[in-house]
């Protein structure tokens, strides 16, 4: 087969908050192949990755990423892999192509899938797709009291792991996020798991993120997520010398395996997050998961938006028994789950697993897109590059 046409399409809820909710919009990848379409997403701000698609060349490694993808090859698994390589050679100084070409990526995945009739976890050589548990992922409440609420709430829709995450955590004191901690404990019932994230908001101060490791310890916390800027991998390694119970997570703000790989290695994460549309796709994450198995960590995937996106996430550990924790978003924003036909649903165990379908496993509704496509044109010098797909 070789790669026809790569389809864009930008979707976003009619008006866009500062709420750290990735769900808000979304980058729809189409991909046509042999008679066969496959779908995946970027998890990025659309117009500038539609833009890094189609954008004129600049030098010799700063090219657009369709000039490496369209025309392609795409008969196996090493296709991808050949042009993942080609990207990232040929556009290394356009910073948006790891996320342009991951939502890519996805589709090729997909559409190879669909083509051999076989599930994406079976072509990354997996006998089995074990079931996850999945956390309610949801951000912390404006007040102790509506934090208590909202674990609460999880727990009673039956879910045995809860991650709160941003809000106030780290912008008031340290009494007042032990408060939030607490409250989010109490919510969840003392069997449930815990896992807080605090969204990067300290930068690199570690005496201030250590400041709340004993609210996290008495609140038997399984991780602390994203304590530090991505690359902060000195204040990571400090801070886990200091933890005693709580482990340190992150990693989903990873652009390429190999930053993944220098905060479990140097940063000492105990809990590697990956998101497939920000790293180069699904490869690269299945190569980060083998790592974090090599370094006695464990592999989680992040996900915030939609059922597609899911999908892909679970794809690079889903053979790993062991590595059993999941992110779930409960709150989604109706864009996010109006493009797909179908999704996930716990079973009575309260779990999930990666679809036994071919490819992705996952259908385009259509009509959702249609609800919340944004039409885009982008001109240069009086040339179109690039204009909202025919659906």
């Amino acid at each position: 087969m070789r790669i026809e046409a790569v389809d864009l399409f930008y979707l976003s809820m009619p008006e866009i908050t500062e709420e750290a909710d990735g769900s808000q919009d979304a980058l729809l990848v189409r991909v046509a192949a042999g008679g066969r379409c496959g779908y995946g997403e970027c998890e990025a701000a659309p117009l500038p990755s539609i833009a890094a698609f189609v954008c004129p060349m600049s030098h010799g490694v700063c090219r657009p990423v369709g000039a490496s993808v369209l025309g392609a090859v795409l008969d196996g698994p090493e296709d991808i892999a050949r042009i993942a390589a080609r990207v990232a050679y040929s556009s290394m100084d356009l910073l948006q192509a790891a996320h342009t070409w991951s939502g890519i990526e996805m589709a090729l995945w997909d559409l190879l899938g669909k083509a051999r009739d076989a599930p994406v976890w079976s072509l990354l050589g997996y006998a089995q797709s074990h079931a996850k548990t999945p956390y309610a992922s949801q951000l912390f409440g404006d007040t102790p009291q509506e934090t208590f609420e909202r674990g609460r709430a999880q727990r009673d829709a039956g879910f045995r792991a809860v991650k709160f995450g941003w809000g106030p955590i780290g912008r008031g004191s340290v009494a007042e996020d032990a408060d939030h901690i607490m409250a989010a404990r109490e919510g969840i019932g003392p069997d449930g798991v815990l896992l807080v994230d605090t969204g990067q908001i300290f930068g690199e101060d570690v005496d201030a993120a250590a400041a709340r490791l004993p609210a996290l310890e008495a609140a038997t916390t399984t991780w602390l997520e994203e304590p530090f800027a991505a690359h902060a991998y000195d204040a990571y390694a400090a801070l886990a010398r200091q933890c005693r119970t709580v482990r340190l997570a992150g990693g989903e703000a990873a652009h390429n395996a190999f930053m993944a790989r220098h905060l479990l290695e140097y940063g000492r994460v105990g809990f590697i997050q990956i998101d497939c549309g920000r790293i180069g796709g699904i490869g690269p994450a299945k190569r980060v998961a083998e790592h974090a198995v090599a370094n006695a960590a464990t592999y989680v995937n992040h996900t915030f938006t939609s059922p597609l996106a899911l999908s892909a996430s679970l794809q690079p550990f889903a053979g790993l028994r062991s590595h059993r924790l999941c992110e779930f978003p409960v709150h989604p924003k109706p864009l996010a789950t109006a493009f797909t036909r179908n999704g996930f649903v716990r079973d009575r165990a309260g779990e999930i697993a990666a679809p036994d379908a071919p490819g992705l496993g996952i259908e385009i509704d259509w009509n959702g897109v249609r609800r919340y496509l944004v039409e885009t044109e982008i001109t240069v010098a009086g040339k179109v590059l690039y204009r909202t797909p025919t659906i």
